[in-house]
């Protein structure tokens, strides 16, 4: 894994169509009973608050909440506890007996994880010994040996690094295996596993642009997808994170403010408002008036069935209930192409901006000399907003090479697939349709696609930190009521969710994997 900026939240169903550090590690203890200790691998903190679903404790560290104690940051060091399943596959010798197998374990390992990793010695075999051929075509002789003995996520890896040494006919049979190994109603890594395998095929045939394309559900109808989509967001809080998070940000922001504009460049069903407006029409002194701009793509008209007028309609007479005078503006356009009188800003509103799950597909200087990324961050900007909500998945598959980004993949991806299998069984199949049709098509697209094909890039909090403080913004620190919506929205989920809070950001996760984050900022 590269140093810099290697490691990085829930995966978004609305995708724009537009083509366009590993931080230093610390660690702290905290008083909890039968709790692991944890560690939060952003940018530098001095405390930070880190969270099971119902416990709150108190910490000092600058790390990532959601890793052991005692070892590098869950996402820089893949040597973690026994009770990590989305951890490091190549932490022995897989119950391989034979020497040769074990050195093969060996050397596959160091690769992975470096020279210094503390695997069994106790072999008394020299690889020197060993090796009469060209290294190269030794290892992956033994490779294919060994299949049988790998587990899922071992195989799946040395695929990934046969393809990324160019090594066509060792992928093509550790394929073949693969295919043996992989279903969709499996187990977790089963199931990921039968994705991760089309995204590897669709690579080597360089098609993962079309079947990117092709699982954007437009076989299905619009009513097939929402269900879908539906699903998701029942089964896991992901949603219901980025929704909450930044409804109690942006009702705190505007307490005091009788004219509100929202702008949301991603409002989707627009359900997210519905809360909001109700929140409103209890203030106290009476409601504000609700000026809202929804920015989204014709996918996503095309989830709903038609254009953003029928969310613009949903809403008003959602507000008409309520009583809160409202307003909507659709701007049916990807955020690529989003300029300033696209947007309606009007003298004497208080601005409020929301990017939900969504700024990740914005191509960066890395594709784009327009830089598109940032372009949209200064234009914000220049807009004076009072208040900008993030929120993101906490990954990096956005400029990392293909091998390091395959395994930063693997990882978060497993852990997703842990969560939605603890919400529905295996055999359940809205929940195959929806792992397939709302889900498949990000591991498909960051597995089997480069350039600006390539429209799921996410980076870590640390580097979204950065690009909006360069673009002029400052952090604002989240409010304990914050928190405390979410502690209380996740007692509706299985208790392996976790959250956690630093330098004003919130992080959701699923057991030791950070996987999204939520912030605010001026």
């Amino acid at each position: 894994m590269q140093q810099a900026e290697q490691y990085y939240a829930p995966y978004n169903v609305l995708k724009n169509s537009c083509k366009d550090s590993r931080s230093s590690g610390m660690q702290f203890s905290f008083q909890a009973q039968d709790e692991q200790f944890f560690t939060l691998d952003s940018s530098p903190t001095t405390d930070y608050v880190v969270n099971d679903s119902p416990p709150a404790l108190s910490v000092s560290s600058n790390r990532s909440p959601f890793s052991p104690q005692c070892s590098q940051s869950y996402m820089s060091d893949l040597h973690h506890s026994s009770d990590n399943t989305c951890g490091s596959p190549l932490s022995g010798c897989s119950g391989i007996d034979d020497c040769d197998l074990r050195h093969v374990l060996r050397e596959l390992e160091n690769k992975l994880l470096g020279p210094e990793s503390d695997t069994d010695d106790s072999c008394s075999c020299s690889l020197n010994d060993m090796v009469s051929k060209p290294a190269s075509v030794t290892r992956w002789n033994r490779v294919l040996d060994m299949a049988p003995g790998l587990n899922l996520k071992e195989l799946l890896d040395a695929c990934a690094e046969a393809v990324s040494d160019a090594d066509i006919s060792t992928a093509e049979a550790l394929m073949r295996a693969l295919e043996q190994r992989v279903s969709v109603s499996g187990e977790p890594m089963e199931r990921l596993g039968a994705y991760v395998l089309e995204g590897i095929r669709a690579r080597l045939l360089s098609s993962g642009s079309i079947i990117y394309k092709k699982l954007k559900c437009k076989e299905l109808t619009g009513s097939e997808l929402l269900s879908y989509m539906q699903v998701i967001f029942n089964m896991c809080p992901y949603y219901k994170f980025a929704y909450m998070s930044a409804n109690v940000v942006i009702r705190e922001a505007m307490m005091n403010e009788n004219r509100i504009h929202i702008i949301d460049f991603q409002i989707a069903q627009g359900s997210q408002w519905m809360f909001l407006l109700h929140d409103l029409a209890r203030r106290p002194g009476g409601p504000p008036f609700v000026r809202i701009t929804g920015v989204d793509d014709d996918e996503s008209a095309y989830a709903r069935g038609g254009g953003l007028q029928l969310v613009g309609e949903r809403l008003a007479e959602v507000a008409k209930s309520c009583g809160v005078p409202f307003e909507f503006h659709g701007a049916e356009l990807s955020g690529c192409e989003v300029q300033l009188e696209n947007l309606r800003v009007k003298h004497g509103e208080a601005l409020a901006v929301n990017f939900p799950y969504m700024l990740h597909h914005m191509p960066d200087e890395s594709v784009s000399t327009i830089n598109h990324r940032d372009r949209l961050l200064r234009l914000v900007k220049s807009l004076s907003p009072k208040i900008v909500t993030l929120v993101e998945q906490e990954s990096n598959t956005n400029t990392a090479p293909f091998l390091p980004r395959f395994r930063e993949t693997l990882d978060y991806y497993t852990a997703m697939f842990e969560s939605i299998d603890a919400a529905r069984p295996r055999d359940d199949k809205e929940r195959i349709s929806a792992e397939e049709h709302c889900v498949a098509r990000d591991v498909v697209n960051i597995i089997a696609c480069e350039g600006a094909d390539r429209v799921e890039r996410h980076e870590l909090f640390g580097k979204w930190r950065l690009r909006l403080m360069m673009a002029g913004f400052t952090p604002c620190q989240l409010s304990p009521s914050v928190g405390e919506t979410i502690k209380d929205m996740l007692k509706e989920y299985n208790p392996n969710y976790r959250y956690a809070e630093s330098e004003g950001a919130l992080y959701l996760g699923w057991k030791n994997r950070a996987l999204a984050t939520s912030s605010a900022w001026r």
